[in-house]
């Protein structure tokens, strides 16, 4: 049995093992795919403390080092369930059950689609939801990006060295993601490299054995336009992974776990950080803070209750 058990590797996840573990604490992450969670799938980052700029997986390789070297273990498998109510934890994987005396909950969100037909047939056949993961299929090829916020700004950035053309669509008229990103693109459209297509909306996926079009409406005027494009970058936003904590935590109306300052969810002994919990500022300094928070009150629940 555990001190802790961590379900998910990501930034929040990996430092609050790095803080359990200097206290001498068991800990035991379990992670679906592989440690860094949204950073590894990040091209350059420059908005972290230490580092003027610095690839998202070698922060992520970073920090999972650190922890590993401090005694960290490692199951890397999906969760199939939790029992979170007794004063023993369990979480049951496919690699089987474990046992602890916490668990923090640092599982992060997953991308949101477009609901459009055909996205789902195109997914790995032009439809992605990583630029970082699949731009370099893209080479010398016209793509477009869907969002208005910094992951999809950050996805323009990084596909600019890659592709021929950059069609980012936005369905407001103006963008929500940060100005000095923002500057950048709009150096990369007086090159040409980038076109603007705002207040418009993604209707139609179109081709045959993989994406070949794009039929774009325009909200103002309901015109549509077809736009040839190899790829389609999705990134407008994600939803928080708690599926399986539906009827046993409280959640905000769109699946955020509730906590308080220290991270403590409404069960004793859970804990939840990270991209997964209601807050209104989600980036990597932040989920740091999260797990550097849930660590140092978990040290003295344990204390005071075993």
């Amino acid at each position: 049995m555990y001190d802790i058990i961590i379900v998910g590797g990501g930034p929040a996840g990996l430092t609050a093992s790095i803080y359990a573990l200097r206290a001498k604490k068991s800990v035991l992450l379990i992670e679906r795919y592989a440690p860094g969670g949204q950073v590894a799938q990040t091209g350059k980052i420059e908005n972290y403390p230490g580092f003027k700029s610095i690839d998202g997986m070698d922060l992520a390789s970073l920090m999972f080092d650190q922890a590993t070297s401090l005694g960290l273990e490692t199951v890397f498998s999906d969760v199939l369930d939790y029992d979170l109510l007794g004063k023993i934890k369990k979480v049951k994987t496919y690699d089987g059950e474990f046992e602890a005396k916490t668990v923090i909950l640092a599982l992060g969100a997953v991308a949101r689609q477009l609901d459009v037909e055909n996205e789902k047939k195109f997914i790995g056949r032009g439809v992605s939801y990583c630029a970082t993961c699949d731009g370099n299929f893209f080479k010398n090829k016209d793509v477009a990006v869907v969002g208005g916020g910094n992951t999809s700004f950050e996805d323009c950035l990084y596909l600019s060295d890659i592709v021929n053309k950059i069609y980012l669509i936005h369905r407001r008229d103006e963008f929500r993601g940060d100005r000095h990103t923002l500057e950048k693109l709009y150096k990369l459209e007086q090159e040409d490299k980038i076109e603007f297509i705002l207040n418009s909306t993604v209707k139609a996926l179109n081709g045959k054995d993989k994406l070949e079009s794009i039929v774009v409406e325009n909200k103002l005027n309901k015109t549509n336009r077809e736009i040839v494009v190899d790829g389609l970058f999705v990134a407008i936003g994600r939803r928080p992974d708690t599926s399986l904590l539906q009827d046993r935590l409280n959640l905000d109306e769109n699946g955020y776990i509730i906590t308080d300052e220290n991270m403590k969810t409404n069960i004793d002994g859970v804990y939840a950080i990270g991209d997964v919990r209601k807050k209104r500022l989600r980036q990597i300094v932040t989920a740091c803070s999260d797990g550097a928070l849930a660590s140092v009150d978990i040290i003295d629940y344990i204390a005071k209750n075993f």
